[in-house]
């Protein structure tokens, strides 16, 4: 019974994710406000161990992954303070591609054709971004992606694409050279005629062709759900392994955030109560997914944040939080984490400081030859 407890113990963790060498594409997932975007950073820092070279990218409109590093990201892959091999870069893939500009320059027909196809601004831009990460060497991707619905818009977009493309493809021989008269029209150079604007789609069909098969291949992509201890999480989280099963995208990791443990209730009887209402959904996560890896993290007095704090705390991904003296350790090291943040932070403001004094002398010595 002990040995079946400990290897029972053993698989509540992410491990197996970071063992999977050939693993090309993480999605990190789940409800709002469940902490998908510390688990994802805290992912990409154990990664980034075992790993030659990690991208995490955010494609949540409400960007996290600068609150959560203390750095300031762009749509560009910024390499994170502290590491030389993790990047990071926060994109909205509900921004119009300049495939879609230069279509709605060549008039309406084209622009009405584009959208048509129920999604195909946000796949298309979402097309552009896996295109720009194709052409770049990164041994893993990790997405921190936005709540569940935006999240299965995401993943449909290869199959939205692929079959709009097809669409559109199929309508090249129904109208001909409409295309080339109407770019001339509109004063539009070859650029923006119809060889080139079907060797541009062609070009986007052919990436995300590769690409849905690679989501669909359980060696190069998986999906880890985010979730918490309560009913509209567990329902959403239900929801979402049905949805990435119809897409065939493997999923066998949950993490289960913000837990409340025995240990920690025993001076409140609301604590308590929140504690066995929390064990009744845990329960059912395991009668669930009980041949998923299943983790739990323990809810905090703070948030964590800055990449010491994200290290420290992500200990809990690879070795199961025990409640017997875990959460001073865990504090204990998530202070420590803080305090060496805020030391760098004000390192930094004094190499400022100095910098900003010695172009003041410069300066001032500068005026003082200007006088004499």
């Amino acid at each position: 019974m002990a040995e079946e407890e400990e290897l029972s113990m053993a698989e509540a963790t992410i491990v197996n994710v970071l063992e999977q060498k050939e693993l090309k594409w993480i999605f990190v997932g789940g409800k709002g406000g469940v902490g998908k975007t510390t688990c994802s950073c805290m992912l990409a820092v154990l990664l980034a161990r075992v790993r030659k070279s990690v991208l995490l990218i955010s494609t949540d409109p409400a960007h996290n992954l600068s609150d959560a590093f203390s750095q300031k990201f762009t749509k560009t892959p910024t390499l994170v303070q502290g590491f030389s091999n993790l990047f990071a870069m926060e994109v909205d893939p509900t921004v119009e591609s300049d495939n879609l500009e230069q279509m709605e320059g060549m008039g309406s027909f084209v622009s009405e054709l584009a959208n048509a196809i129920p999604g195909v601004d946000e796949a298309m831009s979402f097309a552009e971004m896996l295109k720009l990460v194709q052409n770049m060497d990164y041994s893993v991707i990790v997405f921190d992606t936005a709540p569940t619905g935006h999240t299965l818009r995401l993943l449909q977009f290869p199959s939205t694409l692929e079959k709009g493309l097809g669409k559109m493809m199929s309508l090249r021989n129904k109208f001909g050279g409409l295309i080339n008269q109407v770019s001339r029209m509109f004063g539009a150079g070859e650029e923006f005629g119809e060889n080139a604007l079907m060797g541009k789609l062609e070009g986007i069909k052919s990436v995300i062709e590769q690409v849905n098969e690679q989501f669909r291949d359980p060696d190069l992509t998986t999906f880890i759900c985010v979730c918490i201890p309560e009913f509209l999480s567990l329902y959403e989280t239900e929801r979402l392994v049905q949805e990435l099963a119809r897409f065939e995208i493997d999923t066998h990791n949950i993490i289960i955030n913000q837990v409340l443990f025995e240990e920690d209730a025993v001076e409140s009887k609301l604590l308590q109560a929140r504690v066995r209402m929390q064990q009744k959904y845990i329960d059912q996560f395991h009668e669930l997914y009980e041949d998923f890896h299943i983790v739990k993290l323990p809810l905090l007095p703070e948030e964590v944040r800055g990449t010491e704090a994200l290290k420290s705390f992500a200990v809990n991904l690879t070795t199961p939080y025990r409640p017997e003296g875990g959460e001073a350790e865990t504090k204990d090291l998530l202070t420590k984490g803080r305090i060496q943040e805020l030391e760098t932070e004000k390192a930094s403001l004094q190499a400022q400081v100095l910098d900003l004094q010695s172009e003041l002398e410069k300066q001032r010595k500068g005026k003082d030859l200007a006088n004499s």
